[in-house]
């Protein structure tokens, strides 16, 4: 019977690796084996010469190896070893090889002997392996140090622990090898979540949703902003249930935009094969099912939207940052990730700072104001700590200061997925608040946004629901980290240069273009509020500033200025025609200039 066909795809360096190498294994138990791994959405790369490549399957999601690394299974039969196998060799030489960073010590390798009575003819080179290196010997006998290299490597290799099937049925025999490979990668995944901090609370709040053990079936969605800790918090839930369940599968990377692969993130299998896999493998189980950071809704609605699917007590756990989508899907509930609180967050930076619980005398100034800047989302307190261990006081300061200027890469690029998903009306709305408008009362910004035409009522909800924004007490709040993302959007391109920036909101850049008339037709908005209260409820008194009555003539496309807190000895000659809006305190003149037209003006204060 020939070999079976399949298409060649690309392989993948992340797979669960199936080495059908060194010794023809039978055909049957080949495909039954690489099958079997393929319904368990197990990644099976083959290397088997009755194949005509080397097959990668699309990127794990069951089990997957969250260190990504490779997992071995070597299968050996009996037939003859062939001359033409040098390549096979080579594969076990090079997976063999310690000092190779993808065969480190840290991975796991097995071997399956076939129709082997005794084993021990692979692990000494007996029978027909001393026949074939013999005729090796005679083929490479000026090369004859890589043929004593294979026999130490298959000889290392058929003594790893393994499996033998000997008089055993092989379906049986299947199963076993498969059962240790799920049980395997289990490990792998589950060992990842002990001493999370701050996790056991959380675990406990989503119970009453959870409701382990009642017969039916539920869809719940655990919804926040990027690096609150969603991914982590569902593979814990994960790890503390699924032997509650007949099976169960952790499928990541739903879905990942265009924009989200420049930032490094892997790209997805296909959602068919995961919407087969659930059909074929869990259909009317009592299965855990958790899907990780879905961003779609279609693709939600092909793996989630049918819970006659699963099996009554079945769990689905969808995490994302779109809570309207989870509402579309109509989930049983939504639980909200939040932040970690004060003592979480200081545990968990000395943690990853100083591999321990409590900082160091000399650094705990520092160590407060870094765990202040992260604001209780964990990927910064995690990326800064590591950033910052074994490094002095005067590093630590250092990196303080270019934070304030300079965003962390691998926080803001993960910020930004969210943004990047968003319309052009709601960017907007987003780089608005970011800039002007973060911890503002909410009608008062509402206003503004409409003068400036840009939807704010639907905008605005857009961005609550996609976790990018929150609503409290009347004022709309953006985590910090957000609105350090907005404004580093805003500068990204001229960091040096405010002039060129759309929105300008510090008094020292915009001091600075308008007292040396720097304006250009980049900047669309200019907002400067100088008026605070001191401790005893007064307000501080105006900045004098001498910036030069030309400087807005340079800014034709200025939409939006609000001035508060500034006294200027000149008032300006010019006011851009295409304000909208225009909120000046302490205006200089008593009169706007005569040359202004007020075509766009929607809303004038003016006192």
């Amino acid at each position: 019977m020939g070999a079976q066909k399949i298409k060649t795809l690309p392989p993948n360096p992340h797979s669960f690796e199936t080495l059908f190498s060194s010794i023809h294994s039978p055909q049957d138990f080949t495909k039954s084996i690489y099958f079997l791994l393929f319904n368990l959405s197990l990644n099976a790369r083959l290397h088997h010469s009755d194949f005509e490549a080397v097959y990668g399957l699309s990127q794990t999601f069951l089990f997957e190896d969250l260190d990504r690394r490779f997992k071995q299974l070597f299968v050996f039969g009996r037939n003859q070893i062939r001359a033409s196998w040098t390549a096979i060799f080579q594969n076990l030489l090079t997976s063999m090889d310690t000092s190779n960073p993808s065969s480190s010590s840290h991975q796991w390798k097995y071997h399956v002997f076939l129709s082997f009575r005794d084993p021990s003819e692979v692990r000494k080179l007996m029978g027909s392996y001393a026949e074939a290196f013999i005729e090796y010997e005679k083929n490479f006998e000026k090369n004859i140090n890589k043929v004593h290299t294979w026999k130490a490597t298959l000889t290392k290799v058929a003594n790893l622990a393994g499996f033998s099937l000997q008089d055993r049925h092989e379906s049986e025999f299947i199963q076993d090898i498969v059962k240790m490979i799920l049980n395997k990668l289990s490990y792998t995944f589950l060992k990842g979540t002990k001493d999370l901090v701050g996790i056991d609370s959380r675990v406990e709040d989503l119970l009453p949703l959870l409701v382990i053990g009642s017969n039916d079936v539920r869809i719940i969605g655990v919804w926040g902003m990027g690096g609150i800790g969603k991914t982590t918090f569902a593979r814990v839930v994960y790890q503390n249930f699924f032997e509650e369940f007949e099976d169960c599968s952790f499928i990541t990377n739903i879905n990942i935009s265009e924009e989200s692969k420049k930032y490094g993130i892997p790209h997805p299998q296909d959602v068919n094969d995961k919407v087969l896999m659930i059909k074929n493998r869990l259909y009317n189980k009592r299965i855990l099912l958790v899907l990780d950071d879905v961003h779609q809704f279609d693709q939600l609605e092909k793996l989630a939207r049918e819970p006659n699917w699963f099996g009554l007590g079945s769990r689905v756990i969808i995490t994302m940052r779109d809570k309207h989508l989870l509402t579309r899907l109509k989930v049983y509930g939504i639980y909200e990730a939040k932040g970690l609180s004060n003592d979480d967050d200081l545990q968990l930076f000395s943690l990853n700072a100083f591999s321990n619980d409590h900082p160091a005398k000399d650094y705990l100034e520092l160590y407060i104001q870094f765990v202040n800047y992260a604001k209780g989302l964990p990927l910064a307190i995690e990326v800064l700590g590591s950033f910052l261990i074994n490094r002095s006081t005067k590093e630590w300061v250092s990196t303080l200061d270019r934070l304030k200027q300079f965003p962390e890469k691998k926080i803001n690029n993960t910020l930004q997925i969210g943004f990047d998903g968003l319309e052009d009306t709601e960017k907007e709305i987003f780089i608005h608040i970011a800039c002007f408008f973060n911890m503002k009362n909410k009608d008062y910004v509402v206003k503004i946004l409409e003068c400036l035409g840009l939807h704010p009522d639907i905008g605005i909800r857009i961005l609550i629901e996609k976790s990018l924004l929150k609503e409290y007490e009347n004022k709309l709040w953006m985590h910090e980290l957000l609105q350090i993302m907005g404004q580093d959007i805003v500068r990204r391109d001229f960091p040096q240069e405010p002039r060129k920036w759309s929105k300008l909101w510090l008094y020292e850049d915009i001091h600075n273009v308008l007292m040396k008339n720097m304006g250009t037709e980049a900047i669309k908005g200019l907002v400067l509020d100088l008026y605070m209260v001191t401790e005893l409820g007064e307000l501080h008194k105006s900045k004098e500033a001498y910036w030069n009555p030309d400087a807005f003539s340079k800014m034709p496309n200025l939409e939006l200025l609000i001035i508060y807190g500034v006294h200027l000895v000149h008032g300006p000659k010019e006011i851009p025609n295409g304000l909208r809006f225009l909120d000046w305190i302490e205006y200089p003149s008593k009169s706007l200039p005569l040359s202004f037209q007020p075509d766009k003006l929607v809303e004038l204060h003016v006192s």
